[in-house]
């Protein structure tokens, strides 16, 4: 346990210094939530690497710098509804359970119903009583809710109108297209404003 605990403050160390995390309750956030709980334990020491891993039906844990990136941009809150699409192994899901707090509501969507079992399983030790993990329907996302914060951790192929849809005026839409993350932000009227950073690569949304 304490070579786990050492583990994550060097990663948390290195993403600071890299630029990727900076603000304090994301970084208490990788703290409480250690990555190597969502990852099998045959990979030791692997599990506090700084790069993606196999979690199984041909899907991946994140890069932590990132999902640090990723959490960063969407700039989630104390309070709010959080949507998760693309939940894996459950470890964005129950970063941002930390990060909406107790007064929060996170709902994390996966495709692949084995790995819905093992997100759930995961998350449960946390004790999160306002974070979810359900199997995704047909449609992309949950169409007739709205979120505050809407986070995707697969790449589409254009902008889903749907996920706009679903999203609050004033809220944040993060997720890749191609090979680039995109942060789609909806103002109180309506208007969405888009930034584009590109150089990542995802699996493939559904």
């Amino acid at each position: 346990m304490m070579r786990d605990r050492e583990a994550t403050e060097g990663l948390i160390a290195g993403m600071i210094d890299y630029g990727a995390l900076r603000t304090p309750r994301i970084i208490k956030a990788f703290r409480a939530v250690d990555r190597g709980a969502f990852v099998p334990e045959y990979y030791g020491e692997e599990r506090y690497g700084d790069y993606p891993l196999p979690i199984g039906e041909g899907q991946t844990i994140s890069q932590p710098t990132t999902v640090a990136f990723m959490l960063e941009l969407l700039g989630a809150e104390p309070g709010e509804r959080v949507l998760d699409i693309g939940s894996g192994s459950g470890w964005t899901t129950a970063l941002l359970g930390y990060i909406v707090g107790p007064q929060g509501e996170v709902t994390g969507l996966e495709y692949r119903k084995s790995l819905v079992a093992v997100g759930q399983r995961n998350i449960a030790p946390f004790g999160f009583g306002h974070v979810r993990i359900e199997e995704a329907g047909e449609a992309l996302g949950m169409p007739g809710e709205q979120y505050d914060r809407i986070l995707v951790s697969a790449a589409a192929r254009e902008l889903p109108e749907t996920l706009l849809k679903q999203l609050k005026p004033g809220g944040t839409l993060v997720i890749p297209i191609g090979e680039s993350l995109c942060r789609f932000t909806k103002n109180e009227q309506g208007s969405v404003r888009e930034e584009v950073y590109p150089g990542f690569l995802f699996v493939t949304l559904m």
